[in-house]
């Protein structure tokens, strides 16, 4: 399929569109509901879905839409599908917290050819295009150069059942905080890898992670010059349910950290 200029610009509108509606409502009086023990939903989250949904099927009738909130194909259809998270980081916005963004990738049977992020606390614009570089806000992306692990500032994220694997997810990140210069969780994936693209960050890892959360980010790191694998190392699909993205120079360093730390 021939890339249509109306696909970036498309997924451009639609973060910005959706920031511009959480800045509205952030700090208001929201509904608030629970789709697991610690997994929310609000109704902005929903209100966004719905827009987008809407603006695709005006404009790409044909194309398939999988979203966070009312779902879609599970697995990666042929032809074109935007995947999209309205609000990545929803339990940051419900609390308040300045630390969320809408997520974007327009997939090609399966393979991200287009994305967008936008941080609307920041009014950070995070786009790439398959082939053409990761730009933030128009200029263009480069991962870090940090070598080692001890050089490097890390980046991961707890799945919604920790609860119930509090030693395995501890456990890896005490692995990591004991070889890293630092090692941070800010509660948005796809914020993690545009900070990983833009050199703020030098390594993310995650796991249990859906389609919305990681098929915009994961392009832009990519385009921006860094290594994506999934925590085995493996090829990494948006379908693939674990990230590894780095700078490319610590990846092989991080992969052995998590082999370890499963061998034991």
């Amino acid at each position: 399929m021939t890339r249509d200029p109306l696909f970036l610009t498309t997924a451009i509108e639609a973060v910005v569109r959706a920031g511009d509606v959480m800045m509205s409502r952030c700090g208001t009086d929201l509904r608030v509901d629970k789709k697991g023990t610690i997994d929310l939903v609000t109704e902005v989250d929903v209100a966004i879905e719905r827009a987008f949904r809407a603006m695709v099927g005006e404009r790409f009738p044909t194309h398939d839409v999988l979203g966070e909130e009312m779902g879609g194909l599970a697995e990666a259809p042929p032809g074109a599908c935007w995947v999209f998270d309205p609000i990545d980081g929803t339990t940051n916005f419900a609390h308040g917290l300045p630390i969320f963004c809408s997520s974007i990738a327009l997939e090609i049977s399966g393979v991200a050819e287009v994305a967008a992020v936008y941080d609307p606390t920041r009014r950070e614009l995070f786009t790439a295009e398959r082939g053409g570089g990761a730009f933030l806000n128009g200029r263009p992306l480069g991962v870090s150069q940090a070598p080692t692990l001890v050089d490097a500032m890390l980046v991961t994220g707890f799945p919604y059942d920790v609860h119930d694997r509090v030693d395995e997810i501890v456990g890896l990140f005490a692995a990591f905080v004991g070889r890293a210069r630092a090692v941070r969780r800010l509660g948005s994936a796809a914020i993690d890898l545009c900070y990983v693209a833009a050199g703020r960050i030098d390594g993310f890892w995650e796991s249990d992670l859906k389609p919305w959360d990681i098929a915009g980010g994961s392009l832009i790191v990519a385009e921006a010059g860094g290594r994506v694998t999934t925590l085995g190392g493996e090829p990494f699909t948006s379908r693939s349910g674990s990230v590894l993205a780095t700078n490319g120079v610590l990846h092989d360093q991080m992969l052995e950290v998590i082999a370890d730390f499963r061998r034991s």
